[in-house]
């Protein structure tokens, strides 16, 4: 990667790092979660509302590192107004960019969220980057649940720490 786009990549994520979209509790959220990487610190609660089977809407609150901060605001750019599905394959490519596995045949395009391409050089940064999308994942499931990096399953890479 070259150095003009690492740098660009690093403004995008610090840019959504202090001006997080779609942050704040939704009050007629149809499910919730919250998520917690003890290791780092990140504290986020993910909330969605459903229309059949579309997001509507997905926001998120808490604190935590760049990181996880960007990806929440940006996950939840990314996915308003997807499909069940979409979400689901889209989850599938997010994860296998930062772990660093090839792109799925047919995979949807990630767009903007190519930025986080450079945490897989990081793998402790790895739980960072996932934890709003393991959170958003448990309330599709689960309405409450409430998820911590330490017990979510994944790769070795994931493990790997804050």
């Amino acid at each position: 990667m070259s150095t003009d786009l690492r740098d660009l990549y690093q403004e995008v994520i610090l840019d959504h790092s202090k001006k997080p979209r779609n942050f704040g509790a939704m009050g007629d959220a149809d499910r919730h979660a919250e998520g917690y990487n003890p290791l780092c610190g990140d504290r986020e609660t993910v909330y969605v509302k459903l229309d059949g089977d579309r997001l509507e809407k997905v926001t998120f609150e808490g604190s935590g590192c760049a990181i996880s901060t960007a990806s929440a605001s940006m996950m939840t750019e990314s996915l308003r107004g997807r499909s069940l599905a979409e979400v689901d394959a889209l989850f599938s490519c997010f994860h296998d960019l930062i772990t660093g596995k090839p792109a799925r045949p047919g995979g949807l395009p990630l767009g903007k969220l190519e930025v986080f391409s450079g945490v897989r050089e990081y793998p402790v940064r790895i739980k960072c980057a996932t934890l709003p999308w393991h959170t958003l994942k448990a309330a599709l499931e689960e309405e409450g649940a409430v998820v911590s990096t330490e017990t979510m399953e994944g790769p070795k890479a994931e493990s790997g720490g804050a």
